[in-house]
């Protein structure tokens, strides 16, 4: 071999296989894991009915100590801090204001009740050609104070005449349609007037955007009785001016200026005529908390502090 030709050296770099470990398998076992607890949890939710989904939901808003210790469920407050009672970690306010929520929630027959109204107001507006025209200016929903019927105004075809309270023609004709439907409930009738947000010329010194509102609900609660409305279910007739506008309207839509017809809950007709009532008992006023605490004093004591009072020698304890 000659000594000019270098050898040829070949480095064959060795491949160890190594196992990898299968961490995928476990992501892919957790994955799997977390769909098929979804499913079961939707296929739960599909066969309960919704007090029983209600109880679930309560299950996970409750702290795990308040479970455990057999609170009385401060997951269903929204605060952090009970309130009502005389200080904050007092519970009976907060009961107290549990309770009457739990009072005031409608019954399904209450709201079934309300349903069948609304179907029988408008299949009464359907069946008239004239009042036929008005159907696209009535909004119904259901309200936690009740069956809320709005009669709303356009530009063309207003209500009332212009700043007035003189109803319209077709107007009168839809509120008296209305009015025997009205007295097969037993429910108590609430009726608010609103305007648009035009201003009269002396502002709200003279007549105003409120004078105008309540005599409009005036009005349309005249002709309510002038068409059979029993006076007795009439509540409440109250003005709000141009104080709560519509959702996502401007205050000078004339979409604002409306009459609202309330056909209220019992429970709320309830609180309406008392008003100083909290789950059937007078709520105590903080006059009547200190009275109380002032009869707790000693006969003797009381008797000594009068005294002290009339001599002008009472002393303020360090």
């Amino acid at each position: 071999m000659s000594s000019n030709h270098r050898p040829i050296i070949i480095r064959r770099k060795k491949v160890v296989h190594r196992h990898h470990g299968g961490s995928w398998k476990i992501a892919l076992a957790d994955f799997m894991t977390a769909l098929m607890a979804l499913f079961l949890v939707m296929w739960i939710l599909s066969q309960s009915d919704p007090k029983q989904r209600e109880a679930v939901s309560e299950y996970f808003r409750t702290p795990l100590l308040t479970a455990i210790t057999g609170g009385d469920g401060a997951a269903r407050s929204p605060n952090v801090i009970p309130g009502g009672g005389p200080d904050p970690v007092h519970a009976e306010g907060e009961r107290a204001r549990i309770d009457l929520r739990t009072q005031t929630r409608p019954s399904d027959q209450q709201r079934r009740a309300f349903r069948d109204l609304q179907q029988r107001i408008e299949s009464a507006i359907d069946a008239d050609p004239d009042l036929r025209q008005l159907r696209q200016q009535l909004r119904f929903d259901m309200t936690p104070e009740g069956l809320r019927i709005q009669l709303l105004d356009t530009e063309q075809r207003p209500m009332f005449e212009l700043g007035s309270a003189r109803v319209a023609s077709y107007m009168r004709d839809l509120l008296r349609t209305m009015a025997p439907l009205l007295n097969e409930l037993p429910n108590d009738l609430s009726i608010g007037g609103h305007t648009d947000g035009l201003a009269y010329l002396n502002g709200y010194r003279g007549y105003s955007n409120w004078e105008l509102s309540s005599d409009r609900a005036n009005a349309s609660r005249r002709e309510l009785v002038a068409g059979g409305l029993n006076p007795a279910k009439l509540l409440r007739v109250s003005g709000f001016a141009d104080r709560v506008v519509m959702p996502g309207t401007d205050a000078s839509d004339p979409v604002n200026r409306r009459i609202e017809l309330l056909v209220l809950f019992r429970e709320v007709a309830q609180r309406i005529r008392s008003p100083g009532l909290l789950n059937g008992a007078v709520a105590p006023s903080p006059i009547s908390r200190q009275a109380e605490s002032a009869s707790d004093e000693a006969p003797v004591e009381r008797f000594n502090r009068s005294l002290q009072q009339a001599l002008g020698t009472e002393q303020t304890q360090p």
